[in-house]
């Protein structure tokens, strides 16, 4: 069996409304292997984005344990997670976060530029990811001069630079239609092939079952863990 990458036990996370205590994560236990496709469904309000952003270091948890390639992120201070978080994971986010006035070449190089990487050498290793997503033609275009789905291939450019050995990707295909929606995740299946952990947060059942595996939540709970045929 491969390598637990993601475990975690009896993960909870609270957050308060003024003195209102809203239950987002009530108690969740599941581990992900290294090379698996695992998507994560439920409906709106089920917790699946609060789950993924503590995967992804981006929110902390309130209880529980969770262990990202064997290291308790909780012991990390913020420098270390963020240094941690930059070597591990690549994010694929719905609403693409791209800078709106840089060019898609300088949108993919900027996880880069904290990494001591002289700035030819980044801009050669921008350019061959775009290239990998197909949109070697639109490298010096800007995010508003090209299309959604190009963007969110920009998007996916951008979380693959640092060559991270685990993709997120929450609601991918969210903002695109059906035919450019199954081209990204054509792109995301790719990737999952060449040997990257892919988690995959969607609401839509028919991008969910690209995975190898489901875990419905509910009411901040898992409702059932399964592995698709």
């Amino acid at each position: 069996m491969n390598n637990k990458v993601i475990q975690i036990e009896n993960l909870k996370k609270n957050y308060y409304l003024g003195k209102i205590k809203v239950e987002a994560l009530r108690g969740i236990s599941f581990d992900i292997y290294e090379g698996e496709f695992v998507s994560i469904m439920g409906p709106s309000g089920s917790g699946k984005s609060t789950l993924m952003h503590i995967i992804g270091c981006l929110d902390y948890l309130t209880a529980g344990k969770y262990l990202l390639a064997g290291q308790d992120v909780r012991r990390l201070n913020d420098n270390q997670l963020a240094l941690f978080r930059s070597q591990k994971i690549g994010f694929v986010f719905q609403q693409f976060n791209l800078l709106p006035r840089s060019t898609n070449l300088k949108n993919v190089e900027l996880p880069l530029l904290y990494s001591g990487i002289p700035g030819n050498k980044r801009q050669e290793l921008a350019r061959q990811v775009l290239e990998d997503v197909g949109l070697g033609d639109r490298i010096n275009h800007k995010p508003n001069e090209i299309s959604g789905g190009q963007r969110q291939r920009v998007a996916i450019a951008r979380a693959l630079i640092n060559h991270p050995s685990i993709v997120l990707a929450d609601e991918p295909t969210g903002n695109l239609d059906t035919r450019t929606g199954e081209d990204i995740m054509k792109i995301i299946q790719n990737l999952h092939e060449q040997g990257n952990t892919v988690v995959l947060v969607t609401h839509e059942p028919e991008i969910a079952r690209y995975a190898q595996r489901i875990i419905h939540l509910k009411d901040g709970l898992i409702d059932r863990d399964e592995v698709v045929a």
